[in-house]
């Protein structure tokens, strides 16, 4: 069965990318280690919003790249209960959206998230070629570069829209995060604590 996605470019051996399994098992683990950070008793306010800024920025580029991509290939895909599925996660990426938005109860969605999204990835590897997996894995590494770094839970939730909405979103944020030197990535967090004594 295929996702509907474009052909991969010409490539000897193994197609080039990795596997939507192994891009969304990292991000999980990422956001994970985030909010264990974020748990930690004693952190400095100022670092505390820090690391709650990334978290925030990071689920939601991973939020945007899922409904973009993930959930329509589990739609599409997966025999039987594909849309239904596909829904019940659009209805519960809204609720973390807003959960992030309100910076309550974030963590443990994110956690019921990550195994749900196992759940999905498993049901799509039963009847994805190799190579699909691959696009799609390509794919959500794309749109996350794009995505919006803000949670939007009114914002279009299935493409084409999203497809649309996102991206343009995304530029929105990512000028806002620039103007009020908002950090967004680990990395940044590295560089900005990586001189300071606190």
């Amino acid at each position: 069965m295929t996702l509907g996605l474009p052909p991969l470019p010409p490539s000897r051996g193994t197609p080039a990318g990795r596997p939507a399994a192994d891009v969304l098992a990292d991000e999980h683990r990422r956001l994970a280690a985030l909010c264990a950070a974020l748990s930690e008793p004693g952190l400095p306010p100022r670092r505390r919003r820090d690391l709650s800024d990334v978290l925030t920025a990071t689920a939601a580029r991973h939020l945007s790249a899922e409904a973009q991509y993930l959930y329509p290939a589990v739609r599409s895909a997966v025999p039987d209960d594909g849309p239904a599925l596909a829904d019940r996660e659009i209805a519960a990426t809204r609720e973390l959206l807003a959960a992030l938005r309100s910076g309550e109860g974030a963590e443990e969605r994110l956690r019921r998230h990550a195994y749900a999204t196992a759940d999905l990835l498993d049901r799509l590897a039963a009847v994805a070629s190799e190579e699909d997996l691959v696009r799609l894995g390509n794919r959500i590494e794309t749109a996350e570069e794009a995505a919006p770094t803000r949670p939007h839970p009114g914002a279009p939730a299935t493409p084409p829209w999203n497809k649309i909405t996102d991206p343009a979103i995304g530029l929105v944020d990512r000028l806002r995060d620039a103007a009020t030197g908002r950090p967004t990535r680990q990395e940044s967090l590295s560089d900005r604590y990586a001189s300071r004594l606190f």
